[in-house]
This record gives C-alpha cells, sequence and structure tokens, in this order.
C-alpha cells in the first residue's frame, strides 16, 4: 500500500521535523531498504523534502512546511500521486487508498492528482546487464506535465543514426525501466515509443490528447517490453525440467521462460529464449542436473561441445 506509505511518511514528518530512514522503517514496519526508496520517490517526484547528510542527519520538510491533506498545494498533490504510482497497476488495497487520497483533495486538484497517479510505472527490469546509472533525461520534466496536462507536443527527436526529425506526439505515458526512460504516445503513423534521451525538444502546441477511452499505461507497456525483448531474443530452445527446477528457471530467465503441459514421465515442457544458439547454450550448460534439451540441434551441440571441454579441463 504505497500510497498509504508516502502519506503517512509526510504525517510521520511533520510531528517529528526529521527522521532517518531507520526511524521510518520501524514506525511503518518495513525494511530500511524500502524505507529509503519511498523518501527518495517523493523527494526525486518534488514533494518538499531534503535530506541532511552525516552524523545527525535525516529527512526534514523544507521550512518546516505544513504538508497534509487540506493543505496540499497542485504541485505537491501531482507529485504525490507520481510517486505513489498507476492505480491500474496497483493492489486492490492500493487502489482503494488512493481513491481515499482523491476524495481528501481539494476539487480543482483532483483532475491532475488522477492523472498523475496514471502518468508513470515504473519496471525495474533492466534491459542488458548494464549497471550505469544516468541522470534523468533533459526532457523529462516538460513530457510529463504533457502528459499530466493531456496536450500534444512537437517533439524533435534523434534516431540511432543521429538524425533529428519534428513530429507531433500524443503524450499517453512514462516508463521508466531500469535506468532507462520512455515516453509512449500516440503519432500521425500510431502508437509509438520514444527513448526520452534521444529527445532533442519539446514543444506544447496547447491542442489536447486524444487519448484512447480503453488505453490502459501498464498494459501497454507489458505489450511493448514483450515484443522488444521477444526481438532481443529471437531463438528458442525446447526442454524438459523436472517438476521441481520450475522455479530455478524462473529465477535465472524471468520473462524469457515459458512454461508448458506435463511429459508422460512427470516433467515439464519448457522453451527458453535466448540471442543465439551459443550464448543460450552457455546459459544452459550448469542446469543439466533440472533440464534436458530437446532442441533446436544447434544448442544441444554447442552443450556437447562446452561438456567436452569442461571434462577436458577438470575431468
Amino acid at each position: 500500500m504505497r500510497a498509504d506509505r508516502l502519506m503517512a511518511i509526510l504525517l510521520l514528518l511533520q510531528q517529528r521535523e526529521q527522521l532517518t530512514a531507520a526511524e521510518v522503517a520501524r514506525e511503518l514496519e518495513i525494511s530500511e531498504r524500502t524505507a529509503r526508496r519511498d523518501l527518495d520517490a517523493l523527494s526525486t517526484a518534488g514533494v518538499p523534502i531534503y535530506s541532511l547528510q552525516g552524523r545527525g542527519g535525516g529527512w526534514r520538510l523544507v521550512g518546516g512546511a505544513r504538508t497534509d491533506l487540506s493543505g496540499l498545494t497542485e504541485g505537491e498533490a501531482r507529485a504525490l500521486f507520481l510517486a505513489a504510482g498507476p492505480a491500474s497497476a496497483a493492489a486492490p488495497a492500493l487502489k482503494a487508498a488512493l481513491r481515499k487520497l482523491v476524495r481528501a483533495l481539494p476539487e480543482p486538484f483532483r483532475v491532475q492528482a488522477e492523472a498523475a497517479a496514471a502518468s508513470l510505472i515504473r519496471d525495474p527490469q533492466r534491459w542488458g546487464s548494464s549497471r550505469v546509472v544516468h541522470p534523468p533525461p533533459r526532457f523529462l520534466d516538460d513530457l510529463q506535465d504533457a502528459v499530466i496536462r493531456g496536450v500534444q507536443v512537437r517533439l524533435g527527436y534523434a534516431d540511432s543514426t543521429g538524425a533529428v526529425t519534428e513530429r507531433t506526439v500524443h503524450p499517453l505515458g512514462i516508463v521508466a525501466k531500469g535506468p532507462s526512460w520512455y515516453l509512449v504516445g500516440d503519432t500521425e503513423a500510431g502508437r509509438r515509443t520514444f527513448r526520452v534521451d534521444r529527445v532533442t525538444s519539446v514543444r506544447p502546441t496547447g491542442d489536447p490528447v486524444h487519448r484512447p477511452e480503453d488505453f490502459d499505461l501498464a498494459a501497454s507497456w507489458r505489450e511493448i517490453a514483450g515484443e522488444v525483448d521477444r526481438r532481443r531474443t529471437p531463438l528458442e530452445a525446447r526442454a524438459v525440467c523436472v517438476s521441481h527446477g520450475t522455479a530455478l528457471l524462473r529465477m535465472a530467465f524471468g520473462d524469457r521462460l515459458e512454461v508448458g503441459g506435463a511429459t508422460g514421465d512427470g516433467r515439464i515442457e519448457v522453451v527458453i529464449r535466448g540471442y543465439d544458439e551459443y550464448t543460450l547454450a552457455g546459459e544452459l550448460a550448469g542446469l543439466g542436473e533440472w533440464i534436458e534439451v530437446t532442441g533446436p540441434p544447434g544448442v544441444r551441440d554447442h552443450l556437447a561441445a562446452i561438456g567436452r571441454a569442461l571434462v577436458q579441463r577438470y575431468g
């Protein structure tokens, strides 16, 4: 119930003036890591809190600000719901909490607060293995504002070769995929996804966004991410897995694993996607106790070669 936690943190800061992440964790009965993440989310989203480093440090409201349900500014209300995330992707308890918060807000703030809650989703599973953290892209705030206010933009955008073009976009939502940011929007050519770090200019047109009635950002992103993953891992290896081994495969391969039905001997049919035969064989080589790869033949040949190399070196 992250929305409840975020509001509880704000109220605690009003009462105590200063709190550490450890104190928030104890009060709310959550992990210190979760408390730190919530505090960072509030600060990043624009809620007026800041951290003091060093001994005796902690988190404070800027200028001792009074930030409660009856005293939120419009910007603070937007920031709070932005940090809370989309209700459409939330558990029922979180949806109920968000509804309570909306009802408690002043009428003029409600539309943009709800729009903020639906404007951003965070997908922690990054593409690739890079752990490099980049600062937020230059035009992220402008695009987020356009999504929340529901206005079209003239978007300057550089493709993978560096060539810059301009187009009119109906911004529908922002996605944080690991350390990368993406804009989901409609264009004359249909639904498109733009890397925010490739955006070169943003100019609101003042015209309203034509938002499909059935649009759901979380569902749309699942389709987009699934298609990207399929393009990045076009090869499919078929295998059978011992019945108790599917949990291990899920941890190892995540969305690249598809679990099928049971075979006559009680094992489970699975399909695992990879980049190419050699790379996928390398990923599967340490799982011989749990799976038997049945195809394609190239993956089996690479597994046999890896096995011979291992025996020659360690046998």
